[in-house]
C-alpha cells in the first residue's frame, strides 16, 4: 500500500504558509496566486493551524467581517489533524471522509515535511488501481 512519504517523493514537500497575524485578505491572495486551496498558519516551525478557502467562506464573509481587518488567526482551523510519512494512502483517505478536511500536513518528527491534498489522495489510489489492472490483464492474456 502507497505511504504518504511516496506522493511527498513523487509531488515534492512544497508548503505554503502564513502567520497567524497576517490578514485573511493576505492568505487569499497567496491561495489565488499559487492555486492552492489552504495555507499552513505558522510561526517559524511551529504548526499552529491551517486556513482554507472555507475557513474564508464560512467564517469571514457569511459572518460579514473584514478581509482586511480580520487576523488569520480569528479564522484558522486549529489544532491541525496531520499525518505521518509512513501512515498509508487509505488511512488518509478515511481521515478526510470521516474529518471532513481537505489538506493533511505531513509532520515527521515534530517537523512540517508537507501536505498532501484530498486531490494528491484520490490521484494516488487511480494511479495504483491502474497499475493492478494492467497486471491483472497481463496475467489474465499470459
Amino acid at each position: 500500500m502507497l505511504q504518504v512519504k511516496h506522493l511527498l517523493a513523487e509531488k515534492g514537500s512544497q508548503i505554503y504558509t502564513i502567520g497567524p497575524d497576517e490578514p485573511v485578505l493576505t492568505a487569499i491572495q497567496i491561495m489565488a496566486d499559487r492555486y492552492i486551496g489552504a495555507l499552513l498558519v505558522m510561526r517559524g516551525d511551529e504548526l499552529l493551524g491551517i486556513v482554507s478557502e472555507r475557513d474564508y467562506a464560512r467564517k469571514v464573509i457569511l459572518r460579514g467581517h473584514s478581509s482586511s481587518n480580520t487576523p488569520v488567526r480569528d479564522i484558522m482551523t486549529a489544532p491541525v489533524l496531520t499525518v505521518a510519512p509512513a501512515d498509508t494512502v487509505e488511512t488518509c483517505m478515511r481521515l478526510c471522509t470521516d474529518r471532513r478536511v481537505r489538506h493533511l500536513p505531513v509532520v515527521d518528527k515534530g517537523k512540517v515535511v508537507g501536505v498532501v491534498s484530498i486531490g494528491d489522495l484520490v490521484k494516488a489510489v487511480i494511479s495504483e488501481q491502474g497499475t493492478q489492472i494492467e497486471q491483472l490483464q497481463r496475467y489474465i492474456a499470459g
